[in-house]
């Protein structure tokens, strides 16, 4: 059978690639509407914004934000638009589920828990106390494999059955169930998708159960093993390919070994290389987008405007009349309905490429038809944009030199030898006619792919090797490379220890329902295929809510019937679904927008979710938040949808996307943040050699302070080309640094008896005056790169390190001193001295200037 005779008669798959309403020709903003135009008049309008906005505001001015929906082959081409291009950050990705909890029948289960929403951490903190309690630790297995065991224990230790229970809801029994179940099983299977990674402390969770596979030792064995799952079809080729938060073949942007590779692979100067930062997720672009730092945002094969939490903000920032919005689809959606450029995209069917499955199983998909109209590959839509922006390498040649999927996969694999997805031993005709293969795939050691990973408990954690230096699973703060090497994992796993922290918006007396959102079976995220697909649309016509037959009682309401759902930040109006779901629980599902509703009504459910976003994963918390729910009657006044207005309020802002915009010269910070770091290390060396020598008159803090002086005024000296060239502006660090000099060191004296408790108190004062300068300078590293000026960035570091060394004194004068000072009895009278010195300082107030202030 020929591949369109296949095609045709598929099923229900094909049903929306032949959908009537496919986009088909490339679309710009005139006059209001979006309006044809041709491939050549879409992409150079593209191009001209894109320069435009990179000569204002420097290549951090644009955004990419994608989906889980296209090729590896095609998100590698995106990621060297982005990273290696335009050499910027901020490149994200949707991160969806694919399945939910709602469409899983829990009823063939053993043992369902079901924790009270945003408690998943809890409840597995508690299994994992009674593993080590009842003693079903694989001890072996962790002593040999495994790091931080006993911090975990001692983390563990609060969350008996009798607290777990009383955190999460689920009964003490039940937690003793589970945890001899997982406890006394020969093999354990674990999966996890957005039940986990959309609610609250996410990472947290997935790293708990990751956790419970390595203390039971049930990795790397058959019948074994991890499914932490990828919620989109191509999800995990975003992340090794580097498009999203990730840099390609998993490298560590921490580790500067991994980014020089990177930048020897692509012939591009290591200094050009974004990675200062993870990152930037689509949360912080759209701060950058309201702060009017960003005005290029780049979607591929997502919908934000219904997919996104808080939609009501997403809709305002999208439609700023500054914000440029490029999007590439396949249908029209609620996003591309208020963007300045639509591009129309192929999909799977119509294009040839690779998708990785969540076991690391790689699939050649082959084109079978062609798509519609003029839509193009997304692969050819950015290698075209790239070219038309005259990206090279370091020798001149295009930075994208190929131009077949094939020729792209074949780069791509080069850049992943010798990492943990080692695709070099593939090729498109080991792919072609079979059902895939496994990665690592190498051309001797597994030629025909590995099956399964970590059987000799030799994990991905070696300091020069790991992907990541991991972070503070609370904080989100990452780890530096010292303290990680501090945990010296040489190849172990690493446990990791978190306590459950309540999500930041909880049920109240206002709001007293938990919210949760998710998917239905037969609906994929916004519904841009599957409410084009008949048979799926006619099954689950419409957004309900589903509470509890108590609270459906409470409410007076039946199935069916209309109530208005609110939270603090939007209100929807749906029928009710009575279910089986805990009381003062509801569900909504989230696929349901605008682009097909029938009546004015607003029903999608981001309409009340709030932005709160997973401190480490960067994902939002759908899975969480509070809201109120009220019966519909006669005096209801209807919950009307605000897309249309949003449609109209881009019609308005935007009139024409090929209008010339905002000329208005701005001015930077890096001025202003210099002149900071320059006021502070000279008031650093003025404390050092006319303030603090009349507060001690102690000799070898004299000889110490000496140095420090040396230091500062050498670092002032590395900084000072950097300084001239940036046209220093000091008004804002004279404020600042002046006012706390003045507090720090509002004392002086030149009694000679001034206590060693005094010279404490100074040395502390001079530590947390350093604290300041420092401050400065973290700021200025990551910004000297993003600027992309290798003089500046060493001066930076060489700054940072004389700093370092300054504080690194002033902590060992404090600690050799402190015993001494601090317990040992003294016939000096602190509260004397300091009345005296303080009393100085007022009578120096009364004269021309007090010393303290260092006006001058």
């Amino acid at each position: 059978m020929s591949r369109v005779r296949l095609a045709e008669t598929a099923g229900p798959s094909w049903v929306s690639m032949r959908s009537e309403d496919r986009l088909k020709y490339p679309m710009i903003r005139k006059n209001g509407k979006l309006e044809r135009a041709s491939w050549d008049e879409a992409m150079s309008l593209i191009v001209k914004k894109a320069k435009e906005t990179r000569q204002k505001l420097t290549g951090h001015g644009i955004g990419f934000y994608t989906s889980g929906q296209l090729f590896l082959e095609e998100y590698y081409a995106l990621a060297l638009v982005g990273k290696a291009g335009l050499c910027t950050l901020h490149m994200s990705v949707f991160k969806l589920g694919a399945h939910d909890i709602a469409s899983v029948d829990t009823r063939k289960a053993t043992l369902h828990l079901a924790p009270k929403t945003g408690t998943n951490l809890a409840l597995l903190n508690g299994i994992q106390h009674l593993l080590f309690s009842n003693g079903w630790i694989n001890e072996e297995y962790v002593a040999e494999h495994v790091i931080n065991r006993d911090l975990l224990q001692e983390t563990l230790k609060m969350y008996t059955p009798a607290r777990t229970e009383q955190i999460t809801g689920v009964k003490a029994a039940d937690v003793e169930k589970a945890a001899r179940i997982i406890g006394e099983s020969p093999s354990l299977l674990s999966t996890c998708l957005q039940g986990v990674y959309q609610s609250n402390q996410a990472t947290a969770s997935a790293c708990a159960v990751n956790n419970i596979n390595l203390l039971r030792g049930h990795i790397g064995k058959p019948g074994s093993g991890i499914f932490q799952m990828n919620g989109q079809p191509t999800a995990q080729n975003n992340r090794e390919s580097g498009c999203d938060g990730e840099f390609p073949g998993f490298r560590n942007y921490s580790n500067p070994n991994h980014m020089q590779e990177l930048a020897d692979l692509w012939n591009i100067d290591y200094n050009n290389l974004p990675h200062w930062n993870q990152p930037t997720h689509v949360e912080n672009m759209l701060n950058y987008i309201a702060a009017g730092s960003m005005e290029m945002f780049w979607i591929s094969g997502t919908n934000p405007l219904v997919s996104l939490p808080n939609l009501q903000r997403v809709r305002e920032l999208l439609t700023k009349p500054e914000i440029f919005v490029v999007i590439q689809d396949l249908f029209p959606t609620e996003t591309t309905a208020i963007a300045d450029v639509v591009l129309p995209a192929a999909q799977w069917g119509e294009k040839t490429g690779c998708f990785t499955n969540v076991d690391r199983t790689v699939h050649l998909s082959h084109k079978a038809v062609e798509p519609p109209g003029e839509a193009r590959a997304d692969l050819d839509i950015f290698i075209d944009f790239s070219n038309r922006m005259g990206f090279q390498d370091k020798d001149g040649n295009p930075l994208i030199g190929w131009s077949t999927p094939e020729d792209g996969f074949n780069a791509f694999k080069q850049l992943t030898k010798g990492r943990p997805c080692d695709y070099s031993g593939l090729t498109y005709a080991k792919l072609t006619g079979g059902s895939g293969i496994q990665w690592p795939c190498t051309e001797k050691e597994w030629p025909n792919g590995k099956e399964r990973l970590f059987e000799d408990g030799v994990f991905f954690t070696d300091t020069e090797y790991c992907e990541s230096f991991g972070h503070d699973l609370e904080t989100g703060a990452p780890y530096t490379k010292a303290e990680y090497e501090a945990m010296n994992p040489n190849g172990k796993a690493i446990l990791k220890a978190c306590h459950y922290i309540p999500h930041t918006e909880m049920p109240n007396d206002e709001y007293p329902f938990a919210l949760s959102t998710g998917r239905l079976t037969r609906h994929f995220h916004t519904r841009t295929k599957t409410g084009r697909t008949k048979a799926l649309q006619d099954a689950a016509p419409e957004a309900k809510i589903t509470i509890s037959p108590q609270d459906a009682d409470e409410l007076g309401v039946r199935d069916g019937e209309e109530v208005i759902v609110e939270s603090c930040r939007g209100a929807v109006q749906l029928p009710v679904l009575v279910g089986e779901i805990a009381p003062k629980n509801a569900f909504i599902p989230f696929h349901y927008g605008y682009f097909d509703a029938k009546d004015d009504r607003a029903r999608a459910a981001n309409e009340l979710t709030t932005d709160a976003w997973d401190p480490v994963s960067k994902q939002p918390m759908f899975k969480g938040g509070a809201i109120r729910i009220r019966k519909c009657d006669s005096n209801t006044v209807e919950i009307h949808q605000h897309q249309t207005a949003a449609i109209r309020r881009a019609e308005a802002n935007k009139p024409s996307a090929t209008e010339v915009g905002d000329s208005t010269k701005r001015k930077r910070h890096i001025e202003l943040w210099l002149g900071a770091t320059e006021e502070s290390i000279e008031l650093l060396a003025k404390a050092c050699t006319d303030l603090i020598p009349k507060l001690t008159h102690d000799l070898e803090v004299l000889s110490g302070l000496r140095i420090l002086h040396r230091i500062a005024t050498g670092v002032l000296k590395q900084l000072q080309p950097c300084i001239d060239k940036y046209h220093i502006d000091s008004r804002y660090g004279r404020e600042v640094s002046v006012a706390l000099s003045g507090t720090l060191f509002p004392w002086h004296s030149d009694d000679a008896s001034i206590s060693a408790y005094g010279t404490l108190a100074t040395l502390q004062g001079l530590l947390i005056y350093l604290a300041n300068t420092e401050g400065h300078l973290a700021a200025l590293g990551p910004a000297s790169q993003a600027l992309w000026d290798a003089e500046f960035v060493e001066a930076v570091r060489k700054a940072s390190e004389g700093i370092g060394r300054c504080q690194a004194w002033v902590k060992h004068q404090i600690t050799a001193r402190a015993p001494q000072t601090l317990v040992v009895p003294s016939k000096a009278t602190w509260g004397r001295e300091r009345e005296k010195v303080e009393g100085d300082a007022r009578e120096d107030e009364k004269g021309e200037e007090s010393v303290y202030l260092l006006e001058k």
